[in-house]
């Protein structure tokens, strides 16, 4: 793959490293991920800033959760070697005490006829606001399922609407020489000027990204993965996917999804995302873009050409994700991608199985329960707590009529 025009030009990519400068340098960056990762610091941060109750409750609950081997043992479970692999993946994990909350009900579904297993991948979609990037919310929410459920990988999603304080632009346009027009935000916060943004939803809180303000994006993730840990985040436009994977060539523990409402409906925009991958690829082989979601409009032949593509490709470390079922006000009323899924995995191509809805129209599953404040979503938190236990209910139930079919389901560790 030939790229007729370099993506950034040498301006761009000096003010890139400008700022991996500023934030220590790639090595630093890396270190510092790697430690804030640790169990025992993550612990000891959670209890200093209030949550080790809660994460000493979450410990308790988690042993306690239903089984897979339980499920395979008594239905004499075998997989097929020919069939694809299928990792489950849930959105809607707002923050420590929506997930405190599905933690326990998980928990509680053991002793019933309904076991709920907690998915291999979590999603959250609370906007990397200041408060809750350091005030130990997001390090709660993290140490619970990275560190305590034992997920694979949780998602966090960077809007670049979101206010941060004056200062850090401020910063940030003398550490890059970039200029970033915005507006005051009040008590000393300032927000980009989202220009398609007409309403709240115009631009979905944020996904335009235009002139330098991919810097924003970049300098907001290095914070918050230097600050918790979290190495896995939701890239929201193509100039934040080219800067990503130019950024973090060489930052191996930081990684990205590419969202459905960007990509993947067809083969062409698969082949646009290769050869902006292929252009910055790690020296291993690898790319920083971790997880690619084809988008909902794609069939199932669709999905297992982009797969084959892909493979063909020779970039390793990508996984390809597509929503079962969605939120009713976010795409098509009554969609379902479950046979399209089984025509996949039973292809003998592996795919990530995700749920942003669990199929029915509850309470708080909606695209507005994302954007609450910090205020109204904790005191919404068992609601939308109910919400992610039956998305995981449904990918539970859907997970094993695929284990009955022969295909390996996967869950989160803590599940086994």
């Amino acid at each position: 793959m030939i790229m007729h025009y370099r993506l950034f030009s040498s301006a761009d990519m000096k003010a890139m490293d400008a700022l991996k400068a500023y934030h220590g340098g790639a090595k630093v960056i890396r270190k510092n991920i790697e430690k804030m990762r640790d169990f025992k610091i993550r612990k000891k941060r959670c209890e200093e800033k209030g949550f080790g109750k809660m994460i000493e409750e979450a410990e308790t609950w988690t042993k306690h959760f239903p089984k897979v081997p339980d499920f395979e043992k008594k239905n004499r479970t075998s997989y097929n070697p020919n069939f694809g692999t299928a990792r489950s993946q849930v959105s809607g994990f707002q923050g420590a005490y929506v997930t405190h909350h599905c933690i326990r009900r998980m928990a509680e579904s053991a002793s019933t006829d309904e076991p709920c297993f907690a998915s291999n991948e979590m999603i959250s979609a609370v906007p990397l606001t200041d408060h809750y990037v350091y005030s130990g919310d997001l390090l709660a929410t993290l140490t619970m399922a990275e560190n305590i459920i034992k997920v694979s990988k949780f998602c966090s999603t960077n809007l670049i609407g979101t206010p941060w304080p004056e200062s850090r632009f401020q910063q940030l346009e003398k550490i890059t020489g970039k200029t970033f027009e915005r507006k005051d935000a009040g008590s000393s916060y300032s927000q980009l000027i989202m220009k398609n943004m007409g309403t709240f939803f115009g631009n979905f809180g944020g996904i335009e990204v235009a002139n330098d303000n991919h810097l924003v994006y970049l300098d907001i993730i290095t914070r918050t993965a230097m600050e918790t840990g979290g190495n896995f985040y939701l890239n929201p436009s193509w100039s934040t996917i080219a800067a990503a994977c130019y950024y973090c060539q060489d930052i191996p523990n930081l990684t990205f999804k590419i969202s459905m409402l960007l990509s993947t409906q067809n083969l062409m925009q698969l082949r646009m995302l290769m050869n902006i991958m292929q252009e910055f690829l790690r020296d291993d082989g690898t790319t920083p873009i971790y997880e690619i979601n084809i988008g909902n409009g794609a069939t199932a032949e669709t999905f297992i050409q982009c797969a084959r593509e892909l493979k063909e490709s020779k970039i390793r470390g990508v996984s390809l994700a597509a929503h079962i079922y969605i939120n009713p006000d976010l795409g098509m009323a009554d969609f379902n991608w479950t046979d399209n899924m089984v025509k996949v995995l039973e292809s003998g191509t592996g795919m990530t199985f995700k749920y942003e809805s669990d199929g029915t129209a509850r309470e708080m599953d909606t695209m507005e329960a994302y954007f609450l404040s910090d205020e109204d979503r904790n005191a919404a938190a068992d609601k939308i707590g109910d919400v992610i236990y039956y998305k995981s209910l449904r990918a539970t139930k859907d997970g094993m009529n695929l284990m009955k079919r022969g295909i390996k389901a996967m869950f989160a560790e803590s599940c086994y």
